[in-house]
């Protein structure tokens, strides 16, 4: 009775010194002694009471403390050693929460540990903004607002110090986790322990008892702690609930057991603390299980922190495709790093990278085809002067880098009239030459970052299609007379179309190679888009030569429908012919090869032919020997003679026999 007495000072000296474990072993021993040996003990009435509040005001005390400690933890500094602090008082509060099944201690911990890490970002971003001389604080006064501000470097150099940071953390928050499971497992053992001891005291009457509520009845806290977003005591207070109501499903079988427990509690277990102390075990194993789990989620809390700041970055889609490669491969390495520290994947970090990357493909392809636009419509489809930097681009690309070079110091060369492509000549205007570069810049961009490469292909894909359709209605479609006020779209602005379009017909294989060296087997079929766009242009080609043929057709049409034979000869018909023939020759002999000049010239020199057939058939002319084809014998002859004067058509079979109706 003495020492009952004094229990009460003893539970409080142990308490100031935060003894929290002996403090409720003392209590748990006097009220046992208070059940069984001083039972009835009139003075002792109202201390058992007593010692229930004070129990539950020791687990205030211990919750609070916990608090406390987690916040001390998580919120000093990241290089401060040891990585633990204060190893002995943790394993004192974690001893002391698990025997009074306070279980949520973890949910606490990791309430801090989000508060610590938002803590973390912006103390990175106040100190990179201090020594920022560009950003006013004063007057932006918002950290999100600070770093949008920031260039690519100032943001990166933090980004960089974030990740350093969070890896500190995380380090420092497994080795506070790795001493909370330890402590876990501890107490695990022990009870296991204990518990095999009892059975092995009960003997055979504590082995007919049935042990499968017990069991079926840790199974199901199992699954609720193991069930995300249920807090640990909500699943214990779930779990013992059930284990109640199956207690009074048997309770014709434990009935009489519980009440020759009460009557004599020396003589072993109970079955209800049997089933408490395996479901507490149950528990108990899932808590050390989730000491670790929750490494893995302040991994995640880092990466949403993360993700979080990235999205405050307004700019970055912005980046070159060099500067987006450097980011990609900083978080990379700081993805890996944590995935090997808690030994689970990075979903979240991950996926905002390529998040990312799909903004970055998104916003690289519509400034280019934004550009690529602004350039078509001002366009005036004049021959421009080769710079020699699109000379040295070129010849790179026939050297097999497909690539941008490295921007040199400008060289005095002057440029030149045409651009030299695997010793042919092409005659350019100016917005093809900058299409080059930018479909170079799509190749580097896949060079840098092979993972995009699907979604580049589509995209430079689509800047090809514009690139036909919107030159087609500019030249073909005479687009160009309304945007930048052309007068007419002369034969030099048709077949300087084409040339272009055969300038970038020429470059699709080359881009189709380099983009299927970065694909894989299985995504080989969107190579296909190749193939159309090939069959796009080289349609649009051939409608330029058509439309070239149909003006001269259509001037045949107007000029032999006034044909007339008769001296002086060679008529003024064929004069007018003859040097609409040679305008033409002069505007496209310098523009197209001597090949495509050539047939182009037999096609119109056909149509010329059919429309003299038709007006010498109409004034009735026929090939008999008369003046009259005499007449026209000596103007087909100037014809003849004018059309082999011209460059590049020496050759040219310019038979006018066709051109006679059967005598009749």
């Amino acid at each position: 009775m003495a020492a009952v007495h004094q229990t009460q000072p003893t539970v409080q000296l142990l308490l100031s010194t935060s003894e929290f474990v002996g403090a409720l072993e003392l209590i748990s021993t006097t009220k046992e002694v208070l059940q069984q040996e001083l039972q009835g003990i009139h003075s002792f009435r109202h201390l058992g009471s007593q010692l229930c509040e004070l129990e539950k005001l020791i687990d205030k005390m211990m919750v609070e403390d916990f608090s406390m400690y987690a916040r001390s933890d998580l919120n000093r500094s990241l290089k401060e050693e040891p990585q633990v602090l204060e190893k002995e008082r943790l394993e004192c509060l974690v001893f002391g929460l698990l025997r009074q099944r306070k279980l949520d201690f973890l949910d606490i911990y990791s309430d801090e540990m989000i508060l610590a890490a938002k803590a973390i970002v912006t103390q990175c971003v106040a100190e990179s903004v201090l020594h920022i001389e560009e950003i006013d604080t004063e007057v932006v006064t918002k950290l999100a607002d600070q770093m949008r501000v920031m260039t690519f470097p100032q943001w990166f150099e933090l980004l960089k110090n974030v990740f350093e940071s969070f890896l500190l953390y995380l380090q420092k928050i497994k080795a506070t986790l790795c001493v909370i499971r330890n402590v876990v497992l501890e107490v695990l053992a022990s009870n296991q322990k204990i518990r095999l001891l009892e059975e092995a005291g009960s003997g055979a009457a504590g082995q007919e008892d049935s042990p499968g509520p017990s069991a079926s009845q840790g199974e199901a806290e199992l699954a609720y702690l193991t069930h995300e977003g249920l807090f640990i005591s909500d699943a214990l207070n779930e779990a013992q609930q059930n284990q109640q109501a199956g207690v009074q499903d048997q309770s014709s079988v434990t009935g009489s057991r519980i009440q020759a427990a009460g009557s004599d509690s020396a003589s072993g277990p109970t079955e209800t603390s049997v089933s408490r102390e395996q479901s507490f075990m149950c528990v108990t194993q899932h808590v050390s299980d989730l000491s670790l789990s929750l490494v893995c989620r302040s991994q995640k809390t880092c990466s949403h922190r993360f993700c979080r700041g990235w999205r405050c970055s307004d700019g970055l889609y912005r980046l070159s495709s060099a500067e987006f490669v450097c980011l990609s491969q900083a978080v990379e390495t700081f993805v890996r790093d944590t995935e090997e520290l808690c030994g689970r994947r990075s979903v979240s970090l991950r996926g905002a990278l390529q998040s990312q990357a799909n903004r970055f493909v998104h916003r690289f392809h519509e400034e280019r085809k934004t550009k690529l636009s602004l350039l078509l419509d001002n366009e005036r489809w004049k021959q421009a002067e080769v710079p020699a930097e699109f000379q040295d681009l070129v010849n790179s690309i026939a050297d097999g880098r497909i690539t941008l070079p490295e921007r040199k110091i400008p060289e005095d060369r002057k440029p030149t009239e045409f651009l030299l492509v695997n010793g042919q000549k092409y005659a350019v205007v100016g917005t093809v030459l900058l299409l080059i570069r930018i479909f170079l810049e799509y190749c580097q961009c896949v060079n840098d970052i092979p993972s995009i490469a699907t979604d580049m292909l589509t995209r430079l894909s689509d800047l090809l299609k514009h690139f036909n359709s919107r030159s087609c209605q500019l030249v073909l479609g005479a687009g160009a007379l309304q945007v930048v006020g052309l007068k007419t779209i002369t034969t030099k602005n048709l077949a300087l179309a084409s040339r272009c379009l055969q300038l970038v017909v020429h470059y699709i294989p080359v881009i189709r190679a380099h983009f299927e060296t970065k694909l894989q087997p299985k995504q080989f079929s969107v190579l296909r888009h190749f193939d159309h766009i090939t069959k796009d242009y080289n349609d649009h080609i051939a409608e330029i030569s058509a439309k070239l043929v149909a003006i001269m057709d259509s001037l045949f049409e107007k000029v032999l429908s006034k044909y007339e034979v008769k001296a002086p000869m060679p008529s003024a018909c064929f004069r007018n012919v003859c040097k609409q023939m040679a305008k033409m020759h002069e505007a496209i002999s310098d523009l197209l090869p001597e090949e495509q000049t050539q047939m182009l010239f037999l096609r119109i020199n056909a149509s010329f032919k059919l429309h003299l057939k038709r007006q010498l058939a109409r004034l009735g002319v026929v090939n008999d020997g008369g003046p009259q084809q005499g007449l026209v014998v000596v103007d087909v002859a100037f014809y003849t003679e004018n059309m082999a004067a011209l460059k590049s058509l020496e050759r040219l079979d310019l038979n006018m026999v066709e051109i006679w109706e059967q005598k009749r």
